[in-house]
């Protein structure tokens, strides 16, 4: 079976801010991407995103095996990568927490995460995340969002679904209600893409989403005629245009090839 996968990745400061607290992370050998958006005072979001970077990118290391030992319940129900997803997100969930209870700079750091992982055996796509970093699919020219926020208005809206837009714009758009650090244990939301060849997977911080819209952004990949480089440098530029108000993190996925499994392999 072949699976081929190109990635590109930018990260920008953005016009109001005066340090960059997201972070992201490609590993093509474990077909990995993640990106977090910290937050905290005295740069510790800084610290937050880059520990949730590095946690999660180690679990994967760590558990290239199946014969490793897991520090969590390990969830038969699940393939091995969603396992892994959620595992590594849980292990720095925990590291973040230890710290930022401490007495120090860190103290009361967090950060969203938001990661996508491929089973080259499966077939799929999986994504795993915690906060208001998005991913999104983008095939056959139309743009959809895959993760749903874990935020304030997005929890109203579940226990309100027929609010009127005058209450909607009452809510703040920026509160989150889950994030990495928050508490001793999280909650992993987990979503399974079966993937095509030529889809293009967007993960972003909420610097893209917060200041490009949807259809926005879809013309733009559809601008970009499949350029990564060219199209994660006009997502960047755009939210910057649009006013730049915090960070601006996207990391572009694009499946390349995807050959279906040969007689006699696993799955088949």
């Amino acid at each position: 079976m072949t699976l081929k996968i190109t990635y590109e990745g930018l990260t920008d400061v953005g016009k109001e801010r005066d340090h960059n607290e997201d972070a992201f992370l490609v590993m093509q050998e474990y077909y990995l991407s993640i990106v977090a958006d910290g937050m905290g005072g005295h740069n510790a979001g800084d610290v937050a995103s880059s520990m949730a970077i590095d946690r999660i990118s180690t679990f994967f290391k760590h558990t290239q095996s199946e014969d490793a030992t897991w520090p969590f319940h390990f969830d038969t129900n699940l393939s091995y990568e969603e396992n892994r997803l959620i595992g590594g997100i849980q292990v720095a969930n925990k590291s973040i927490y230890h710290q930022s209870s401490q007495p120090s700079a860190q103290e009361g750091m967090g950060t969203t995460v938001v990661s996508l992982c491929f089973s080259e055996r499966d077939q799929m796509g999986y994504v795993g995340h915690v906060g208001d970093s998005r991913c999104y699919l983008f095939r056959g020219g139309m743009l959809s969002q895959v993760t749903r926020d874990h935020s304030l208005l997005n929890d109203y809206l579940d226990a309100m679904p027929d609010m009127t837009e005058e209450r909607k714009h009452a809510i703040p758009t920026n509160v989150i209600t889950r994030a990495l650090g928050m508490q001793a244990t999280v909650q992993v939301d987990l979503s399974r893409v079966p993937i095509e060849k030529g889809d293009i997977f967007l993960l972003c911080s909420d610097g893209l989403s917060g200041m490009v819209s949807d259809p926005d952004i879809e013309r733009l990949i559809v601008e970009g005629e499949g350029d990564l480089v060219r199209t994660t440098r006009k997502l960047v530029d755009r939210a910057n245009e649009n006013g730049g108000e915090d960070n601006i993190t996207v990391v572009l996925v694009r499946v390349d090839d995807l050959s279906p499994p040969e007689p006699g392999e696993p799955g088949t």
